[in-house]
């Protein structure tokens, strides 16, 4: 049995995912043999699922998204780091209630990636998501030994905001270990820098921007791009549209410029993290992550669990506390059936503050069900 569930957000992390689950089915087969493999996609909760496969959890003191210190860590094992941006520069830094779409910096990931560096990293798994910024990893890039400047010869103002001030850029100073690292961007976003899919207008106001500030934020965003072409030529504008430049406010197109490589996150997770072999031991996998709907369908952990077992032709079960999708899209994902918390206990309230008990219920059902 191998159980290698997601986070279920704002209840439990992947790990305690995991623990539930198998509490609930050693209640029903006390000698049930269980393999925990947490997964994550790149976004807030990798750094954990990295630790928990085995890698050596490392903390330091960086720049949060407004400037603020905050102790956050990145995992190594052997000369192989996974850097979390959201550990750094995630709307979870942010105090309560505060937003701060056109200034908060990513330049906090950019001193993540340093550090990694320094702790001897050769190839850097950068999991990108559930960023508080649009600053285009424009702060990142400066942390890395990057120089932008306005028209006075001055830094622009932190953020995505202050990028539309930009009047030159130069990356001479980058820190030359880069051009020697691995350097892999894992989301699970693939939108482009700007426009109609990019990422102010996607993302941003999930990050407290108005209408205004997206509008201000898109042509801010367009406007740097424009200046990096000046820096490093046509390949400013080209990464602009790749995929994964959208990533985290823009982010992943900072992570294009340091010369990145896009896989989905749930792939290179997959990959760093073992499942392979894992998979192999397995009879049956139990995947999920707190809400199974149509955005599990597009690159979430679920989905990329989902499809590496059913080429592997091993059946997969999720669990979830809320359940959007109807029986045969799951059945395309390659799930064979679905366990809401909810369908264990109808109130959602409940389902939130008591979801660790439930899911050892829902355990138990799936014991019955698949292992009687």
């Amino acid at each position: 049995m191998l159980i290698a569930a997601d986070k279920f957000k704002g209840s439990l992390t992947a790990v305690q995912v995991a623990a539930r689950v198998t509490a609930g089915l050693r209640r029903v087969v006390p000698d049930l043999d269980v393999e925990a493999l947490p997964v994550a996609d790149g976004g807030d909760g990798t750094v954990d699922a990295a630790v928990a496969a085995g890698f050596q959890r490392r903390e330091v003191r960086v720049a949060g998204p407004l400037g603020q210190e905050v102790t956050a860590a990145f995992a190594l094992r052997g000369d192989t780091a996974v850097v979390e941006m959201a550990e750094a520069s995630g709307l979870q830094r942010l105090p309560a209630g505060v937003f701060a779409p056109l200034t908060a910096s990513t330049y906090g990931s950019g001193e993540l990636l340093r550090a990694a560096l320094d702790a001897g990293a050769r190839t850097i798994v950068f999991g990108v998501g559930g960023s508080a910024t649009t600053d285009g990893g424009a702060g990142m890039l400066s942390a890395l030994g990057a120089r932008f400047l306005d028209e006075e010869g001055e830094p622009p103002a932190p953020g995505g905001g202050g990028l539309a001030r930009l009047a030159r850029a130069d990356l001479s100073g980058l820190d030359p270990r880069l051009s020697s690292v691995y350097l892999v961007l894992a989301s699970d976003v693939d939108n482009p820098l700007t426009g109609p899919k990019g990422a102010p207008v996607v993302y941003g106001p999930q990050k407290g921007a108005s209408p205004d500030d997206v509008e201000t934020l898109d042509a801010a965003l367009a406007h740097y791009a424009q200046v990096l072409q000046g820096a490093i030529g046509p390949r400013a504008v080209e990464y602009a549209v790749a995929p994964g430049a959208g990533a985290a406010g823009g982010l992943g197109y900072g992570a294009l410029v340091l010369g990145a490589r896009f896989r989905p996150g749930i792939e290179v997770m997959l990959d760093v993290l073992g499942f392979a072999p894992a998979l192999a031991r397995a009879s049956l996998v139990i995947t999920g992550e707190g809400s199974l709907d149509e955005q599990t369908l597009h690159g979430k952990a679920p989905a990329g669990v989902a499809a590496a077992a059913r080429a592997a032709g091993k059946e997969v079960v999720a669990v979830c506390g809320r359940l959007a999708l109807p029986p045969e899209a799951l059945g395309r994902a390659g799930i064979r059936r679905a366990y809401p918390l909810t369908e264990t206990e109808p109130d959602l309230a409940t389902c939130l503050s008591d979801a660790g008990p439930i899911l050892e219920r829902v355990a138990e059902r799936i014991a019955r069900d698949f292992l009687v």
